[in-house]
């Protein structure tokens, strides 16, 4: 019996020392359901910078070098569990960080945890402001704001298009698509575009004819529709059979995506979009990965396609945590959100400087367009690969 609670005190003992060398992240993700594919992508992202970290020996704390586990859990891609995953990472899973879920909505939902424990979170797919509007100190986001998308799209078309007067706007009845339609019905008012239609759909619509005809009955000069990868993809196919077509179809943010590309084919040609980064940028940066060039290079090595902004995103959070963790020498919270409020950084995804309300406020994203099957930048002029086009098929 004394040998069995030796090998029992034995088998505490080394776990309590392995947890000890480790810091856990909790990373609440929509693994199941509609968000399965955006979901994967910040899984993808994560693991990239893990597996670089744990090759490399670990995150340094001191001296000491702690290996990273990352804790999945997945809430479904329903928004309403995302507050009861979350406090499953941070009560019984006992994360030091947190990875905030998909989307402002799920990142809004999941912040008041991180304040009320105090542990920081770094939100990787959150833009609207909606999310760092509360106050609190624990939620980081990586996104610059919604309008540092619209502006610049909207001033291509007035300097490109001048005969352009009149916007149709769609967007999924959700906190991120309904905050960037916003901000494009703003940008453009603001430069004497008049809003023709502007409707939300519902999240669980999968078919948008009503609302495509009324869209087309509207005679739009600019069609733009916001919302995720199943709803976009599903109407760009319902609009093309419909014969629905303006000089000007922009649509965030699936189309920068492989996977948009992939499922409409020669639909896809001529769709304008912005992201918040693109692997044509060329940063060289302080944080593990260094330069994009070696990013790109990486993630292509381990997955053997090109990442989008969400992967590269879900890699810098990780990389952002290391340098908080290394430069507090600790992994207490109160310390590693103080670091992460005063980061002023080049890194390979661009400049990270965080402001008063937790938002990366010092980004250019790249405005892009599908042009032969691939993206092609047409804004910042500085690494501009092409310029913008008129019509789709």
């Amino acid at each position: 019996m004394g040998r069995i609670w030796i090998i029992l005190a034995l088998a505490v003992f080394v776990e309590n020392v392995q947890a000890q060398d480790t810091i856990r992240i909790g990373a609440p993700l929509p693994i199941t359901g509609a968000l399965a594919i955006e979901s994967s992508k910040q899984q993808r992202g994560y693991d990239l910078w893990a597996k670089l970290v744990n090759s490399s020996g670990g995150i340094n704390v001191n001296g000491k070098y702690y290996k990273v586990d990352i804790v999945y859990l997945d809430y479904q891609s329903d928004n309403k569990k995302v507050r009861k995953v979350v406090e499953t990472l941070v009560i019984q899973e006992k994360v030091h960080l947190l990875f905030a879920p998909y989307g402002s909505n799920a990142a809004r939902r999941a912040s008041p945890i991180a304040q009320l424990y105090k542990i920081p979170m770094i939100a990787v797919t959150a833009s609207s402001k909606q999310v760092y509007s509360r106050g609190h100190e624990y939620i980081f986001g990586n996104f610059t704001p919604n309008e540092t998308l619209t502006e610049p799209i909207t001033d291509l078309v007035k300097q490109n298009l001048p005969q352009v007067t009149k916007i149709a706007i769609l967007a999924r009845k959700d906190l991120f698509p309904k905050s960037i339609a916003r901000a494009i019905n703003q940008s453009t008012q603001v430069n004497g575009i008049n809003n023709v239609l502007y409707r939300n759909y519902p999240v669980d619509s999968t078919d948008h004819t009503d609302v495509l005809l009324e869209l087309k009955a509207s005679q739009p000069d600019w069609i733009f529709v916001s919302g995720y990868m199943f709803d976009l993809v599903k109407i760009r196919k319902e609009m093309a059979e419909l014969e629905i077509k303006a000089p000007i179809v922009t649509m965030i943010a699936a189309p920068a995506y492989q996977e948009f590309i992939d499922s409409t084919g020669a639909l896809a040609e001529n769709i304008t979009s912005a992201a918040w980064w693109h692997p044509a940028v060329q940063y060289a940066g302080e944080d593990v990965f260094g330069t994009t060039e070696n990013f790109v290079k990486r993630f292509q090595e381990q997955y053997g396609s090109t990442p989008d902004y969400v992967e590269a995103s879900a890699a810098l959070a990780g990389a952002l945590f290391q340098m908080a963790i290394e430069r507090a020498g600790t992994t207490e919270g109160k310390m590693v959100r103080d670091e992460l409020a005063r980061m002023d950084e080049i890194t390979f995804w661009g400049p990270v400087k965080f402001g008063a309300n937790g938002q990366n406020d010092s980004l250019v994203p790249p405005v892009f367009q599908i042009q032969n099957g691939k993206p092609v930048i047409i804004y910042p002029k500085e690494i501009a690969t092409g310029q913008l086009q008129v019509g789709i098929k």
